[in-house]
């Protein structure tokens, strides 16, 4: 069994993106610049942003963190999209979500100018990336993929099951997985909350991606030997034996399932780290079409 460590491969991305940036700065070219909104003071959402702030400075990014009240209209939170659409010394941003209920969070993603949308959450490049159009993928998505290339993890024919349909994780990776691309040309399942012997399909399967939310749902019973699992999801749960009080765990039962996989992500140190790797690496594509 052979760890997908995204830990390690994140850190060797933002190696090479640093590399890239030290070659901009030499040309005297602008300096990539990531912007982020953040509505209310989430602990969660308030850490991961964060953590986002700390990778740009290590790549040699220029970033900018807007914190608004949670009691924000949906109609100034509009308005400051639209300045940092027009705010030609941003390359890209992203909106933190979840946002407050009272914000209608389709509309304020579908507000953001698609060239610096580097969620890849904007209709208009998550048409692209259906037609197989250079276009920003979603970061989570567009990090498995890299792990998947990185690691040399054969696709091509495969049987892949996807568990989860979320617009985030589960449909672009169902869609990317399965398309005419080097890592890609699998056969792919989708399944969600009402698929029906969902173990039946997982036994079948040699690459599984799970994205379902739910701490611990895929265990060693539902998995062939020699599959290839990612893991997405990362649940707090209760542990009064370690010094938190809590531990972090996947989708995956790891104990159980890692005892039949070949290959398999860690949680913590999987996927997560891939998912802001791969936002900066989207930030850099939308510098370059200030210094082409």
């Amino acid at each position: 069994m052979i760890l997908l460590d995204g830990k390690q491969t994140a850190a060797d991305i933002k190696d090479e993106i640093a590399l890239e940036v030290d070659k901009i700065r030499l040309n005297k070219g602008k300096i990539p610049h990531l912007a982020a909104i953040i509505v209310g003071a989430d602990g969660a959402s308030l850490t991961y942003v964060n953590s986002k702030v700390k990778a740009c400075k290590k790549v040699g990014f220029n970033s900018s963190l807007i914190e608004l009240p949670i009691d924000i209209t949906e109609e100034q939170l509009l308005h400051e999209v639209h300045l940092l659409n027009k705010d030609v010394t941003i390359d890209g941003y992203i909106v933190q979500l979840p946002l407050p209920d009272h914000i209608d969070e389709d509309l304020i993603l579908m507000a953001v100018d698609p060239n610096k949308d580097v969620d890849g959450f904007h209709p208009t490049n998550v048409g692209k990336m259906t037609l197989e159009l250079p276009t920003f993928l979603p970061a989570t998505p567009y990090g498995i993929m890299e792990l998947l290339e990185r690691y040399k993890i054969e696709t091509s024919g495969k049987d892949v099951v996807v568990i989860g349909r979320s617009h985030i994780v589960g449909r672009p990776m169902s869609i990317l997985l399965s398309q005419k691309r080097e890592y890609g040309n699998a056969t792919v399942t989708l399944v969600h909350s009402r698929t029906k012997n969902i173990k039946e399909i997982t036994k079948k399967a040699d690459i599984i991606v799970v994205a379902l939310g739910v701490a611990e749902f895929l265990t060693g019973d539902m998995v062939k030997k020699g599959v290839t699992i990612i893991d997405v999801g990362i649940t707090r749960l209760e542990d009064k034996t370690r010094k938190r009080g809590y531990r972090l765990v996947g989708d995956v039962h790891f104990e159980s399932v890692s005892k039949k996989a070949s290959y398999i992500t860690p949680v913590p140190g999987g996927v997560g780290p891939m998912t802001i790797a791969m936002l900066l690496k989207n930030t850099l594509l939308a510098n370059r079409k200030f210094n082409s």
